[in-house]
């Protein structure tokens, strides 16, 4: 990935995508923000117990950064919900976000779980996607692929940094992981996500070397990342993307 900063902003953006014209995107790390304390500081998320204004503020100068006129992002819940984005959602439910409409930044917060990107090469299509292990299991990557309505050999994949195979314990996998995820386990109780998300993103036709996984683990980064399974409570990440 390509580390990049702007007036104190660090964020990654992706080798797939970042020559891709009219498209800005990023993956913001944790410095360069206002708020203080567990939330230190370019915290991201509200609904952690930091600030609401301040969490504004951050989000502001996220979205100064890279020159997109409105973030766009719902209440994420776990689930495989996906939204076609025209225009401001409000506090809708979803875990998903989709639009071709230019100056909309699909906005998804993280602290552990993945943020992956799609871009259709063909018909100038984005989606923003907030993926843990129970997206996994409800298997919304492939649902994506589904709902962009794209040939999948025209879509780049990018997924963010986020929890690694050494930090990912399931005490209780064999009831909450299906059966056809356990060969994914990296050692006793511990899974690679990673893994089992580029299988989702193969199984639905994406290619291989259309598909990027940071390959970064947010619990042994904590410089950079929010980690819910490291610092809870804790502030979120932010990855963003739009077409300008």
């Amino acid at each position: 990935m390509i580390r990049k900063k702007k007036n104190n902003i660090e964020w990654l953006e992706f080798e797939k995508l970042s020559r891709i014209p009219g498209l800005v995107h990023g993956v913001f790390l944790r410095s360069g923000g206002l708020s203080l304390g567990p939330y230190s500081s370019l915290n991201a998320g509200g609904g952690t117990g930091d600030e609401p204004s301040i969490v504004n503020k951050n989000r502001e100068l996220i979205q100064q950064t890279l020159g997109v006129p409105l973030l766009i992002d719902g209440k994420q819940v776990h689930k495989d919900t996906i939204i076609h984005v025209n225009g401001d959602i409000g506090c809708t439910e979803c875990d998903g976000l989709i639009t071709h409409k230019k100056g909309l930044g699909l906005f998804i917060k993280h602290a552990d779980c993945q943020a992956a990107i799609f871009y259709d090469t063909k018909n100038k299509t984005i989606a923003n996607v907030h993926c843990g292990w129970r997206g996994n299991v409800q298997n919304i990557y492939g649902k994506t692929v589904t709902e962009m309505q794209a040939n999948p050999s025209d879509l780049i994949v990018c997924i963010s940094p986020s929890l690694g195979p050494e930090f990912s314990e399931f005490k209780n996998y064999k009831e909450e992981l299906p059966e056809h995820f356990w060969p994914y386990q990296f050692k006793p109780l511990y899974f690679n996500l990673w893994e089992i998300s580029k299988k989702q993103l193969l199984d639905a036709g994406v290619p291989e070397s259309n598909i990027e996984i940071a390959s970064l683990c947010t619990y042994t980064h904590p410089h950079d990342f929010f980690s819910y399974r490291r610092d809870k409570p804790t502030g979120r990440n932010a990855t963003l993307v739009a077409l300008l």
